[in-house]
């Protein structure tokens, strides 16, 4: 399992969501207890955006990593 903090804008949610649906692993975004999966768009926009969140991704895939660093936050 990997994990990396990221920020997300509304305008970016279904870039998000296009790139997470490419992996052939699951991925996973949560804030506090809220755990939803990344594939769903339904899901992830009922995060709220406003706080940094956690992707935890089952698989490897340098495409989605190359994707996260664009919203990784420190």
């Amino acid at each position: 399992m990997r994990e990396t903090r990221i920020k997300l804008t509304v305008e970016d949610v279904s870039d998000f969501v296009r790139a997470a649906a490419e992996c052939e692993f699951d991925v996973d975004v949560n804030y506090n207890r809220v755990l939803v999966d990344a594939k769903s768009i339904l899901g992830v926009m009922s995060m709220d955006l406003n706080n940094v969140l956690t992707v935890k991704y089952y698989g490897e895939s340098e495409r989605f990593e190359r994707f996260l660093e664009k919203y990784a936050v420190a």
